[in-house]
């Protein structure tokens, strides 16, 4: 774990997620990386594909799986600006990342410490190491920015 290449991924996450807002999804990205290098990299994508699972984290799942051509996805770290709910969470531990990182908590959708940690539960046969508050204020004012203005 290196908190500078952390703060690197998560900027880039950053990006990611303010990129999304142009078709008007939340602006939540992320980005996985394998050996210091980019995979894949998404935003929030539900309001541009009409799609109740395209969160982040789903959407750069999918798009590392095909860069990699496996389902498989050891080895490598996912960043994310929000804490993922209970479906992302899932997808993570099914994907077998090593790791997850998030900026910002999510109380009220959180499933990685606010509203349970399913990443870390130990009935299940991958938990990945996880990494929570990177950049956690950077990524909260993009979205509280984001909502703030649709008020």
């Amino acid at each position: 774990m290196d908190p500078a290449a952390d703060e690197r991924w998560m900027r880039a996450a950053l990006d990611a997620a303010r990129a999304c807002e142009a078709s008007d999804d939340v602006p939540v990205g992320a980005v996985i990386v394998r050996e210091g290098e980019v995979v894949a990299s998404a935003g929030n994508r539900r309001e541009a594909d009409a799609d109740p699972t395209a969160h982040a984290e789903m959407v750069v799942i999918r798009a590392a799986a095909r860069a990699a051509a496996s389902w498989r996805l050891d080895g490598c770290t996912l960043y994310v600006t929000l804490e993922p709910c209970a479906m992302c969470v899932g997808a993570i531990v099914l994907a077998r990342l090593d790791r997850l990182v998030f900026g910002a908590s999510d109380p009220k959708a959180g499933f990685a410490g606010s509203l349970g940690n399913l990443v870390q539960d130990e009935r299940l046969n991958h938990r990945p190491e996880l990494t929570a508050g990177v950049l956690a204020g950077e990524c909260g004012d993009l979205l509280r920015g984001f909502f703030r203005e649709r008020r």
